[in-house]
């Protein structure tokens, strides 16, 4: 269970006020802080995040997104969504939708700097021309294949390509009539001329343009050729004055290729990239070709399924966006990638949701359980807790009736030694209201109980009994509501499903009890004004949401999470 922990210096974070507990300061914050008090970029700050619009977003950007905006609030700069719309065969407006949803859902806003690398088409081709004139780049004719096999490998230098010392007229000529569409897809591509020995590979004369015939989303078919995302990234950040470019640590061998975009092009604005270690987390798959294979394949429901680690699954399962910020914060910024247990994002839910989640009583197999000694007409109201953790939520009135509804697994006929829950003979409390005592059952044809039959005892009659050893929530049968439930789990039985050095497909770990759904249930009145998201307490049972399916008459609630926490319990065991 190893955690990407915060790196650097552990003093008061930046903008904390006089008496507030420090906060570690972590290495990227570090370098902002530095750079503001040393007076670069005239101490100004400005972060930027830059997503491809070729998925939806999960829970490893929202540390991206918290990290980039965070830094910009805290050090009073901006912050710029910039979508990299630089490869329209994989790029579509439902995902440039749902990014925005999805930022704007986790509480921060861009305000009116929403960019787009198609902003800048004109302008990065402009300066294509410029490279080519500086003889800093060159049309390669060769094959993708041949391009890679001249490349080299991590131990062998590349070679040139024979197109490498075409003349500056040659290649000038040739990149027009690529824009032009007179060639074909893979015909030509743009190359800048930098070091075929270099160690990094990335410096080894990449590749800045190629010829794409697919219609974009936002210029239409107004470009054959694009931009590759080294060269577009750089220089989109450039044009928009990003003072720091913070990337994931795949970025790292990538870092003097972006400087050196800039510098070469003599940029007035120049920007300074830094690397974090991505979230990794357990039973849990982030890559984006993965979670594409299981929607497209309908091994889940799509990319809002509640068992997908993406923000708008996230979401409609019932986490809040506080939960997700501070689980981003909880878990650091550090240097070194590493896997954070999922547990600790379901203990960081537990805690935000324990605070404002209003409790309800629900029950999800009902037993029928009649007090005989009750009367049939009657209905009583009993106050209940709104949330015990907040006062001023103050109280609702639940209907108590003769017939009742408990939990099937509440009650047992013949009860081993250590079930203190409702048994012949024995007294429960049950929620809010009264103590009662089973007095017999009733068993259908095949020999299933299908009602308890109890007695109630009056407040007198009760203080004469012994202690209840339990507690049980019920629902009023009369006066409760059907629902439809249902019950996530990890979508994943494995730590690490993404692994594939044992060449099996992350599939084969697929979790097939991920989903149970249950009929019959039955909630009290209150839930009859809930509306889709709105999130509770299902009191001894977990915390639900309310799922956008639902239809007036047909509820359908999804267990956000369960009321155990391996969290808090793996916390105070290694802390004892």
């Amino acid at each position: 269970m190893e955690s990407s922990g915060n790196n650097g210096d552990f003093g008061r974070g930046s903008g904390g006020a006089e008496g507030e507990t420090a906060q570690p300061v972590d290495f990227v914050r570090a370098a902002v802080r530095d750079d503001v008090a040393a007076g670069k970029n005239e101490g100004r700050v400005c972060t930027r995040f830059p997503p491809e619009p070729n998925g939806y977003l999960h829970i490893g950007h929202a540390k991206a997104i918290c990290l980039n905006f965070g830094i910009a609030a805290e050090f009073s700069g901006r912050c710029n969504l910039r979508f990299d719309d630089t490869n329209p065969a994989k790029e579509d407006v439902e995902y440039v939708e749902s990014i925005q949803e999805d930022v704007r859902w986790l509480g921060f806003d861009w305000d009116d700097r929403l960019y787009y690398a198609s902003d800048y088409f004109e302008r990065m081709y402009a300066c294509a021309l410029e490279l080519i004139r500086m003889e800093k780049a060159y049309v390669d004719s060769l094959t993708a294949e041949e391009i890679r096999a001249y490349r080299g490998t991590l131990t062998e230098p590349g070679k040139a390509s024979p197109y490498r010392d075409r003349s500056v007229e040659e290649n000038l000529d040739l990149f027009e009539r690529m824009r032009a569409g007179e060639f074909d897809d893979g015909a030509h591509v743009l190359r800048a001329r930098i070091d075929m020995s270099s160690p990094n590979l990335n410096m080894r004369d990449p590749t800045i343009y190629r010829i794409r015939r697919v219609r974009h989303h936002r210029t239409g078919g107004e470009w054959c050729i694009y931009p590759m995302y080294d060269f577009a990234h750089s220089l989109s950040d450039s044009f928009e004055g990003i003072t720091h470019s913070i990337c994931t640590l795949e970025f790292e061998d990538h870092r003097p290729l972006y400087d050196w975009f800039q510098e070469t092009l003599g940029l007035p604005s120049r920007s300074q990239q830094i690397e974090f270690a991505r979230l990794n987390l357990s039973y849990t798959v982030m890559s984006k070709r993965k979670l594409l294979q299981l929607v497209r394949e309908g091994l889940v429901g799509g990319w809002d399924d509640p068992r997908m680690p993406t923000l708008c699954g996230l979401r409609r399962r019932g986490y809040t966006p506080a939960s997700v910020r501070n689980f981003c914060e909880r878990i650091g910024v550090g240097k070194r990638d590493g896997v954070v247990d999922v547990a600790l994002l379901e203990h960081t839910l537990r805690e935000d949701l324990n605070a404002r989640a209003p409790r309800v009583m629900a029950v999800l197999r009902p037993l029928r359980l009649i007090i005989d000694n009750y009367p049939a007409d009657k209905v009583e109201m009993f106050p209940a807790v709104n949330n015990p953790e907040d006062p001023s939520a103050g109280t609702r009135e639940v209907a108590f009736s003769r017939e009742l509804l408990i939990e099937r697994e509440d009650f047992m006929e013949d009860p081993p030694k250590k079930f203190f829950r409702l048994a012949p003979g024995r007294t429960v409390r049950l929620r809010y209201a009264c103590l009662v005592t089973c007095t017999g059952v009733v068993k259908d044809e095949r020999g299933e109980v299908v009602e308890v039959h109890c007695r109630y005892h009056p407040r007198g009659e009760a203080e004469d009994l012994p202690r209840a050893r339990a507690t049980l929530h019920w629902v009023s049968a009369p006066h409760s509501l059907p629902a439809e439930v249902r019950l996530y789990d990890r979508l994943f039985l494995v730590e690490n499903p993404g692994d594939e050095k044992e060449g099996k497909d992350f599939k084969t770990h697929l979790n097939p009890g991920s989903l149970e759904i249950l009929d019959g249930c039955r909630l009290e009145a209150s839930l009859g004004a809930a509306r889709p998201g709105d999130g509770f307490q299902f009191e001894r049972l977990g915390y639900f949401c309310m799922d956008p399916d639902s239809r007036p008459g047909a509820m359908v609630f999804n267990r956000t999470v369960a009321l155990r926490d391996a969290w808090a319990k793996i916390v105070r065991k290694t802390s004892a």
